[in-house]
């Protein structure tokens, strides 16, 4: 389209002015008290502020605000109070949360199980971090433990036998048929079953819609993106790239995260825009799963290749074309870009609510914090998820009244 034409040309353009900037002002600023200019400019080119998540963008700015010479000290404290006033209200959500999650004894239970909910809480806090989407952060906690947990059944724990049968007692939604598991999975399957059930009911009751069908449907197509995924790796098989990207669109979660969201966020639910995010798989659905499936894949794919698993997106890549590393991430990344083209153009022409499509674009900037230094999920203290961590939730902005 010739409008994404001119915003790619938009984009390369801004990134040479940029660049130059750096390159012809390095010398003259430093050392003077507009060194914080070139740092603004060095963190857009790496960070562009359109995907980073607000609360840590807001924390950083206070600190380069203060190194403003014209900055206003009034401001700068009511800022640095903004902050920190909801940062402990996010504390405390944290406390009542992590209590939940102790009162579960999952860990007890299954060993397998690692203890995320700080980070998961924190991917909620880059989608919503307003004081009045406490439920909502609540909600996507509770999912995105959820799915921590069934990905370490499918990729590491469950044998490829126990992996048909769950996938099988899922699909079928029903509790009878919990004896067919072996006693870790009857826990699993019990705590989803019960879990995303609540949220259906929860839902009944206050928009007057039963949407546990397409609730089992997502969690049913995930488990079977998982199960696929596992036969690749049992079998050796190596998809081809299409093969790959139409299984990890699903294999993402982001069609699951995105219809949970939908359902608790928007006020008109209709069997058209349920049928659109977890069926039809929308544009924006669509261009949210590409996002975290590559992002992903290029913060984790080397180390999983390492230790014998399936082939990523890179991999995939570079088999079917020829391509050396270099080029196939540079390829993912520019697949990266392009999805991102289409949820900045869907924000201004979807028929879907204004407030789920930047939901979805929100759960993208946190995709992009999270992976951008390796794997922040799985191994946060490497990949500096445990610094943003400390700087949004636990360290206040220091200040003097």
């Amino acid at each position: 389209m010739d409008s994404e034409f001119k915003l790619k040309e938009a984009r390369s353009f801004e990134n040479e002015r940029l660049t130059e900037f750096i390159a012809e002002n390095s010398t003259t600023i430093l050392g003077t008290n507009e060194t914080y200019i070139l740092d603004m400019v060095k963190r857009a080119l790496v960070n562009p502020y359109h995907w980073s998540t607000r609360r840590k963008e807001a924390r950083w700015y206070i600190v380069v605000y203060q190194r403003k010479h014209d900055m206003d000290p009034l401001l700068l404290k009511f800022a640095a109070l903004d902050f920190n006033i909801l940062q402990a209200n996010h504390q405390e959500e944290l406390k009542l949360i992590s209590s939940w999650w102790n009162s579960t004894e999952l860990m007890k239970q299954l060993d397998f199980v690692r203890d995320r909910i700080t980070e998961s809480y924190f991917w909620t806090i880059g989608i919503f971090y307003e004081p009045e989407f406490k439920y909502y952060r609540k909600i996507l906690t509770k999912l995105f433990m959820l799915i921590a947990i069934m990905d370490d059944i499918y990729d590491i724990y469950g044998t490829l036998e126990e992996l048909e049968i769950f996938t099988n007692v899922v699909e079928r939604w029903d509790v009878n048929l919990v004896e067919r598991l072996p006693e870790y999975m009857q826990i699993c399957f019990l705590f989803l079953y019960n879990e995303i059930n609540q949220i259906g009911y929860d839902v009944l009751r206050d928009k007057g819609r039963n949407i546990i069908p397409y609730l089992k449907q997502v969690w049913t197509d995930l488990f079977k993106a998982f199960l696929t995924e596992a036969k690749w790796y049992k079998t050796g098989h190596k998809p081809s790239f299409n093969e790959y990207m139409q299984n990890g669109l699903i294999s993402s979660s982001v069609p699951t995260i995105l219809l949970h969201l939908f359902s608790i966020l928007c006020d008109q639910i209709s069997d058209q825009n349920l049928t659109d995010v977890s069926i039809n798989h929308h544009s924006i659905v669509r261009s949210s799963a590409t996002i975290l499936r590559l992002a992903n894949d290029l913060a984790t794919s080397t180390e999983e290749m390492a230790r014998g698993d399936s082939p990523k997106s890179v991999q995939c890549y570079m088999y079917e074309t020829g391509a050396n590393e270099d080029a196939a991430r540079e390829q993912i990344q520019s697949m990266i870009i392009d999805s991102w083209d289409v949820i900045n153009s869907a924000a201004h022409t979807s028929s879907l609510p204004s407030g789920f499509v930047a939901a979805a674009a929100n759960l993208n900037r946190v995709v992009q914090c999270i992976y951008q230094h390796g794997d922040g999920h799985g191994c946060p203290e490497k990949a500096k998820t445990v610094d943003h961590i400390q700087s949004v939730l636990f360290n206040p902005v220091p200040f003097q009244m």
